[in-house]
């Protein structure tokens, strides 16, 4: 199988709180929308130096974490984001690599949508098709 790729949308979830409580117009609410490599062995959203700029995240916490080359290290993780797939969304803190040449839509945020990856078609779809299941809002 070959590389996938998905298009999502992450929002900073700061911003998404601010403008619910009316301190800043919807439209201010800072987004990106990507084609994120696919990466079922990175465990969750990896963001890189570019991308948390353009959402405004700080970068507080940290987690250990071990790239694709066996490079391990402590990375920090971001504020929250909401990833968005089509009618699909979860929120979660990126982990950020700084260098990283592309965004990485990982496994916890995958399974949280109901998402996995078809073989053949190589693409992302729902497990259970297309449409979310009611008992998973």
């Amino acid at each position: 199988m070959g590389l996938v790729y998905t298009e999502i949308t992450m929002k900073n979830v700061k911003d998404q709180i601010t403008a619910e409580k009316g301190l800043i117009p919807e439209k201010d609410i800072r987004q990106i929308t990507v084609n994120a490599l696919v990466d079922s062995g990175a465990w969750t959203m990896v963001i890189n130096e570019a991308t948390r700029e353009k959402l405004g995240l700080e970068a507080k916490k940290t987690a250990p974490g071990v790239l694709a080359d066996g490079t391990q290290s402590t990375y920090k993780l971001t504020d929250p984001v909401e990833i968005a797939w089509k009618d699909r969304s979860v929120i979660c803190e990126p982990l950020l690599i700084p260098a990283a040449a592309e965004n990485l839509l990982g496994a916890i945020p995958l399974e949280a949508m109901d998402l996995t990856i078809n073989p053949r078609t190589e693409e992302v779809v729902g497990v259970h098709g297309d449409q979310i299941l009611l008992s998973l809002m």
